[in-house]
């Protein structure tokens, strides 16, 4: 499962437990994920929780949070319906300005080819647009804490994928 992976990490003023609050609220999507067009809930139990994803494009994704660390962050699966699907570690940790934030992804993309022939193609074109998203996303948090309102939709420039 594990394999490339692309991170983003930003530092935010407020403390790990109000950040926790907002990572781990349902529906959060709708008012911190610039690429959000809904973010509607499937099931959200203390063991359970799957969400769907719509992004501005009409692409929907699946969310099924496989691990939770209450304060700490989750684990999760996130694809289409029925596609392959991508790996996704959410962690909060101290910081010494309050805490900071970090999103990694494993994605499914080129996990079935060598490491070799996959290696450029990954490098060159996956990670650059996984990495400005992700940054796009741990920005619209930023936003959302910082501001108290919802991110504007593609504030931080469309994204090929997603927009």
């Amino acid at each position: 499962m594990k394999g490339f992976s692309s991170s983003s990490s930003q530092v935010f003023s407020q403390k790990p437990d109000q950040l926790w609050n907002v990572i781990s609220s349902e529906n959060n999507l709708n008012d911190t994920h610039p690429f959000c067009k809904t973010n509607e809930i499937i099931i959200w139990t203390d063991n359970d929780r799957r969400d769907k994803l719509v992004y501005l494009n009409g692409l929907t994704f699946i969310r099924e949070f496989s691990e939770w660390f209450e304060g700490i962050g989750y684990n999760l699966w996130i694809g289409t319906k029925r596609g392959p699907r991508s790996y996704v570690e959410w962690r909060i940790k101290e910081h010494t300005l309050g805490s900071e934030l970090t999103i990694t992804v494993y994605p499914h993309l080129l996990r079935k080819w060598p490491r070799l022939i996959s290696f450029l193609p990954y490098y060159l074109y996956i990670n650059p647009k996984l990495t400005s998203y992700l940054n796009s996303v741990v920005g619209g948090f930023k936003w959302y804490l910082d501001k108290g309102t919802a991110v504007p939709r593609n504030h931080f420039g469309k994204h090929p994928w997603f927009s």
